[in-house]
C-alpha cells in the first residue's frame, strides 16, 4: 500500500524596517490578509508561519481584526509559529550577543501575542553558517528550514532530502529540514491540480516528506499572482485538492519534528540559495558564472553538477558594494559601544534601535531593490544615529579620532561634536564618506555610486517583456524581464570615482577636468595637502556646532583656470515634491529633480519637507552652483527602474591670487 507524503507548508512574511506604509498596505490586502482568509476556512489545513517582529508589531496596529484571525488560527493548532531575528538580521552578520537578543525578542513577542514559544526558525534570505547554530540553540530553536541546495553542496543524496537532518556546532545540535526547491518553483506558479499531483507522485515514489517555505508575497504581491491565486481561486483549488487526497496529509514541522527521527549528522557548507549566491557576485564574474549555468543547462547537465556550482557567499555584497559594508562596519561599533555600557546607563530604546539598524534589506542587492532604495538605507542609518545620539549622552566617542572602520585598507578621520558627525577619508581623495546629524538620525552622505551590474545586460534599445511561465501557469519574478521607465544604456555607465561629499577637481582652460586624487594629510589635523609643478592646493575639514565647514587654500603660478568640488547629497525627498532649492532670498529656482545653473552665489538652502530640516550651503567666495540628481538603473521584481540616489552639487570658483574660499553646510532644525 502506498503511503501518504507529509506536506509541510511554511510561509514567510516580512517588509523592510522603514518601508512605506503605502506598501505594507497593499502588501496585507493583496496577500497577507487574503491568505488568512482563505486558509481560516480549512483548520484542518495544517501549516507554519513567520512573520518578522517589525512587520507583526504594525499589522497588529493597523489590521487588528486578521491578527485576531491568525490567534485564533494559532491556538487551534492550525498554525505553528517560526521565530528569527525581531528585525530579520541576517544573523551569520551580526555579533553573536546581537543575535541573542534578536532572536530572543520575537520568541518573547510571539509567546505574548499567540501563547506559543516557537521552536523553529526562519534563516533570513536562508544564508546559512555554522556559527549561528549556538545562539539558535541558546534561544531554544530546535530546528531551521533551509534550502534542499544548501544539502546538496554538502554531498548529500537528493533523493533522501525528505525529512530533517541533525548539525552540531561546538557540542549544540540542531535540526535542518531541507526546502524543496521543486516545490518553491511550482507553487504557486504551476495549476494547483498539477502541484497536487506532482506530491501525490512522491507519495508513490515513498517520499516521507515534501518540504515547502517561501515567501507569502508569492501569494499575491509577485506579478500577476493576485489575480492567479485569489481571482482565480488557485490557492482554494490547491487547499482543497490537499485535504481531498489521500496520498498527501498536512502537519506543522513540529508535530513532524515530535513524531520522526533524524535522518543523521550532515554538516552544511557557508551558502545560500542559489539565485542569492549569483547575485553576491561582481559583474564580470557574475556573467560568467551565469553563461557556466546557461552552458550546463544546454548541455543536460546542470542538475547532476548544481551542487559544484556554488557561486559566492552572502558576506560578498560587503565586498561589492563600500556603502553597505560602511553601514555594516559602523553597525557593529554602535552594537560594540552598545555592549560596554554598564548596565545603569542601558534602555531598552537603545537595543531596538540597534535591532532596527540590523535589518538585512538595505546591505544587499538581487531581484529585490534592497540596497538601491534609498528609504532602506535610510531607515538603517535613522536608527544607528538615534542609537548614536543616546550613547553620546552616556558614553561620549572621541571628537577627533584616526581609525579604519570598514577594514578597506584607508585610515578615516572622524570628526564629531554633539550635533554633527563627518568621516573624511584617507585615500588621496579626502572626501567625506559620512556626514551626519544627530538631532535629524540623517546622514547626508548616504548616497550610491552607479555599478555594472551583470543584469544590465537583459536590457535592450527596445524593451521587450520575456517570460518563462510554467505550462498553464504564470511566471515567477526570477524569469521576467520588464521596464518600469524608459532606460538608455548611458543611464547604466558606471562612476569611475564614489560618490563622496567634496570631491575635487581642477579645471583648465581648454575646459578638461583633472580629479585631485593625491592628497596627503597635512600637519593640521583634519587638513590633507594636494601639489604638483606651479600649485599647491590644502584644504581643512572643521565642526563647530551645526556647522561644517571646508576651507580651500591654492597657492603657485601653475594654478589652472577653476577649481571644482562636488557635493553628492542624500536627502530624503530626492526628486519628490517635498525637496527644493531655496535662495538667500526666499525664491525657489527648482526642485531637487531638476538640473540648476546659477552664477555668483554665495547661499542656497536645500530644503527638505520629510528631513525636519533642512541643509544650507554656503560660500565664503561667489561660486558657480550646478546640481543634477544622480540617478542609478537597478531590478525589482517588477522591472528594472531608475532611482534617485541623491542631488549632486558642483562647485566652481576661480582661485585668483590670495584669495581663499570656505564652503559652510550648515544643518538647519525645523523651527
Amino acid at each position: 500500500m502506498t503511503q501518504s507524503v507529509t506536506l509541510l507548508f511554511g510561509v514567510h512574511a516580512h517588509q523592510p524596517v522603514g518601508n512605506f506604509p503605502a506598501v505594507i498596505d497593499d502588501a496585507h490586502v493583496r496577500s497577507y490578509g487574503m491568505f488568512l482568509r482563505v486558509m481560516e476556512r480549512y483548520p484542518e489545513f495544517r501549516f507554519s508561519v513567520h512573520f518578522s517582529g517589525w512587520l507583526l508589531d504594525v499589522l497588529f496596529e493597523r489590521f487588528p481584526d486578521d491578527m485576531a484571525r491568525l490567534t485564533a488560527m494559532t491556538r487551534r493548532g492550525q498554525v505553528e509559529w517560526f521565530g528569527s531575528g525581531d528585525c530579520e538580521p541576517v544573523l551569520a552578520a551580526i555579533p553573536h550577543r546581537d543575535r541573542i537578543t534578536q532572536i530572543a525578542t520575537l520568541s518573547d513577542k510571539i509567546e505574548r501575542r499567540f501563547g506559543m514559544r516557537p521552536a523553529g526558525a526562519w534563516l533570513t534570505e536562508r544564508v546559512w553558517e555554522s556559527s549561528v547554530v549556538p545562539a539558535l540553540v541558546e534561544t531554544g530553536i530546535r530546528y531551521v528550514a533551509v534550502d534542499d541546495y544548501h544539502f546538496l553542496c554538502a554531498g548529500e543524496d537528493g533523493a533522501r532530502l525528505d525529512s530533517f537532518y541533525t548539525t552540531e556546532e561546538d557540542g549544540r545540535c540542531l535540526d535542518l529540514f531541507p526546502i524543496s526547491e521543486a516545490a518553491r518553483y511550482r507553487l504557486p506558479f504551476s495549476p494547483a491540480a498539477e502541484a497536487v499531483r506532482w506530491l501525490e507522485d512522491l507519495a508513490r515514489a515513498g517520499h516521507r516528506a515534501s518540504i515547502y517555505f517561501d515567501d507569502i508575497e508569492k501569494f499575491g504581491i509577485w506579478p500577476e499572482t493576485y489575480e492567479w491565486v485569489f481571482e482565480k481561486g488557485w490557492l482554494t483549488q490547491f487547499v482543497e485538492g490537499v485535504l481531498g487526497s489521500r496520498l498527501i496529509r498536512t502537519d506543522t514541522f513540529a508535530g513532524y519534528h515530535a513524531r520522526e527521527t533524524t535522518r543523521g549528522i550532515v554538516y552544511l557548507p557557508t551558502t545560500s540559495y542559489i539565485e542569492m549566491n549569483e547575485w553576491t557576485l561582481p559583474a564580470p564574474r557574475a556573467a560568467a558564472y551565469h553563461a557556466l549555468i546557461d552552458a550546463e543547462k544546454a548541455a543536460g547537465r546542470f542538475e547532476a553538477h548544481k551542487p559544484f556550482l556554488r557561486g559566492g557567499i552572502w558576506r560578498n555584497f560587503m565586498s561589492r558594494y563600500p556603502e553597505a559594508n560602511w553601514m555594516h562596519k559602523r553597525m557593529l561599533d554602535a552594537s560594540r559601544r552598545l555592549a560596554m555600557l554598564p548596565p545603569e546607563q542601558y534602555d531598552a530604546a537603545m537595543q531596538e534601535h540597534l535591532h532596527r539598524a540590523q535589518a538585512n534589506d538595505a546591505y544587499w542587492h538581487g531581484l529585490f531593490g534592497g540596497l538601491y532604495l534609498p528609504h532602506l538605507r535610510r531607515a538603517v542609518w535613522n536608527n544607528l544615529l538615534a542609537l548614536e545620539a543616546r550613547l553620546g549622552a552616556v558614553a561620549p566617542a572621541p571628537t577627533f579620532e584616526r581609525v579604519d572602520v570598514d577594514h578597506d585598507g584607508h585610515f578615516e578621520i572622524a570628526l564629531r561634536n554633539s550635533e554633527l558627525q563627518a568621516f573624511v577619508r584617507d585615500d588621496g581623495d579626502a572626501a567625506l564618506v559620512e556626514f551626519s546629524s544627530l538631532a535629524l538620525t540623517h546622514n547626508f552622505g548616504d548616497t550610491l555610486r552607479a555599478y555594472a551590474e551583470a543584469y544590465h545586460a537583459k536590457m535592450e534599445p527596445t524593451p521587450k517583456t520575456h517570460t518563462e511561465q510554467q505550462a498553464g501557469g504564470i511566471a515567477s519574478a526570477h524569469d521576467r524581464v520588464a521596464f518600469l521607465h524608459a532606460i538608455l544604456p548611458e543611464d547604466a555607465a558606471p562612476d569611475i570615482r564614489p560618490r563622496g561629499i567634496f570631491l575635487d577637481c581642477l579645471s583648465r582652460a581648454d575646459g578638461t577636468l583633472q580629479a585631485i586624487d593625491a592628497y596627503r594629510s597635512g600637519n593640521v589635523p583634519g587638513s590633507w595637502v594636494a601639489s604638483s609643478e606651479g600649485w599647491r592646493i590644502e584644504k581643512t575639514y572643521r565642526l563647530e556646532d551645526g556647522t561644517l565647514s571646508v576651507d580651500f587654500r591654492a597657492d603657485g603660478d601653475g594654478l589652472p583656470a577653476l577649481i571644482e568640488t562636488e557635493l553628492n547629497l542624500a536627502l530624503p525627498s530626492c526628486d519628490g515634491y517635498g525637496g527644493r532649492y531655496v535662495l538667500a532670498d526666499g525664491s525657489i529656482p527648482g526642485g531637487f529633480g531638476q538640473e540648476l545653473d546659477l552664477d555668483g552665489l554665495q547661499e542656497i538652502t536645500l530644503d527638505d519637507s520629510e528631513l525636519r530640516g533642512a541643509l544650507r550651503i554656503r560660500a565664503g567666495q561667489p561660486v558657480r552652483f550646478k546640481a543634477r540628481p544622480h540617478r542609478t538603473v537597478s531590478q525589482s521584481e517588477a522591472g528594472f527602474e531608475k532611482i534617485m540616489q541623491a542631488v549632486c552639487i558642483t562647485l566652481v570658483w576661480s582661485p585668483a591670487s590670495g584669495i581663499d574660499q570656505r564652503i559652510a553646510l550648515r544643518v538647519v532644525p525645523a523651527s
